[in-house]
């Protein structure tokens, strides 16, 4: 087997696309904002966003909205500067923690949602613990 990428299933599909796009600009290879499925490459990897209502309905499934907020995901971005890119983002997106040291990981990191409620991470690797 090949992981070939990474799929959020999102009930707000415009919304989402356009923060991946335009926030984040990440490289749109295939959709648009209408199309409900795009495909984002950066840094050689690929990140899907898909409409829940249609995976549902492809698998079988009841579809109803998501209701409670539980993690049970977080896509990792590794920065050469957390502060820095803080800065830039502080601008587009509303953090949900400051960057912060975490020493017994060896990082400094902060975070943020997508307009899914997707966790979103950014760190830097201060070079005592692996990256």
């Amino acid at each position: 087997m090949e992981l070939t990428h990474i799929r959020l299933l999102v009930d707000n599909y415009k919304e989402c696309f356009l923060f991946y796009r335009n926030v984040l600009d990440f490289n749109v290879v295939w959709g648009d904002e209408d199309s409900n499925y795009a495909d984002f490459e950066f840094a050689g990897v690929k990140l899907a966003l898909f409409e829940r209502k249609q995976m549902a309905d492809a698998i079988g499934a009841e579809y109803h909205l998501l209701r409670k907020r539980s993690d049970k995901a977080a896509l990792i971005f590794k920065v050469d500067d957390v502060e820095k890119k803080y800065r830039e983002l502080q601008k587009k997106v509303d953090f949900i923690t400051e960057p912060t040291v975490q020493e017994d990981w060896g990082i400094k990191v902060a975070h943020f949602r997508d307009p899914a409620g997707n966790l979103l991470e950014i760190y830097e690797s201060l070079g005592s613990v692996g990256d």
